[in-house]
């Protein structure tokens, strides 16, 4: 299947960007009565667990439009193809929302387990790295210049995306670290339970969400991309016009 089959030229709603809209307005109500109603308040943490079903979806569904973005601008600068650029600005943009919003509940919630908002853990330090790449990544598209230079520059650090995005992810095994490690998949994981089933739940909802941000996403830098084609189209169009009138006329105005 071609990358564009997923554009749409009329609109980026579809039958199923609607049902993964529905399901995840579903799956966040639930979640949310889940983890602050029937879910109890953990013996250390107290009401601050409850972080746990906003910030560990966030940093888990962060990964994946970070490696789409790279493979995407991997393809495009093998193949030139407005489809791989599309994507891959669609998803450094959902990835700049995740990772940014694993950043602030990390830190909201570092507050009351570690004492201070912010520290030079490992695991943070790697993950802000990540995010101002994709800062970077997004300045680089919108630099005054031509757009295959501005492409091209931008898909040259959407590389660089995945090593860093590895450091993130094993950055708490490879070094001693303030953070914890996984908290679900560990042998010795402390939590079970409806806890566990509410936790489960919010990462399979935050990658509806993900799922249905990037859809709508890409149909919209689709859609941007045609729309700048045509305009250029049309500008090269009118200076050939030009041009032929002043041949007829003999130059003359």
């Amino acid at each position: 299947m071609s990358i564009t089959s997923l554009a749409a030229d009329d609109g980026t709603s579809s039958r199923g960007t609607r049902v993964l809209g529905i399901l995840t307005l579903v799956g966040t109500a639930a979640v949310a009565y889940l983890g602050l109603v029937a879910t109890g308040p953990d013996v250390i943490q107290r009401d601050s667990v409850r972080l746990i079903y906003v910030h560990v979806p966030m940093v888990s569904v962060m990964y994946v439009p970070v490696a789409i973005c790279s493979i995407a601008s991997l393809l495009w600068l093998r193949k030139r193809s407005d489809g791989w650029d599309a994507l891959a600005v669609a998803a450094a943009e959902v990835a700049t929302v995740f990772v940014g919003l694993g950043l602030v509940t990390g830190a909201i919630w570092g507050r009351p387990t570690w004492g201070v908002y912010w520290t030079w853990d490992a695991r943070l330090t790697s993950t802000a790295m990540l995010f101002i790449l994709l800062l970077g990544y997004l300045t680089m598209r919108r630099l005054p210049d031509e757009r295959s230079v501005r492409t091209k520059r931008a898909a040259v650090v959407g590389l660089l995306l995945i090593p860093n995005a590895i450091i993130v992810k094993f950055s708490v095994d490879w070094w001693l670290t303030l953070h914890q490690d996984a908290t679900i998949t560990r042998a010795d994981a402390q939590i079970e339970g409806l806890q566990q089933f509410t936790l489960i739940l919010s990462v399979v909802v935050g990658y509806l969400g993900m799922a249905w941000l990037m859809v709508h996403r890409f149909r919209i830098a689709w859609l941007e991309s045609r729309i700048e084609d045509r305009g250029l189209d049309l500008a090269i169009a009118e200076r050939r016009a030009e041009g032929d009138t002043l041949v007829a006329t003999g130059g003359d105005q």
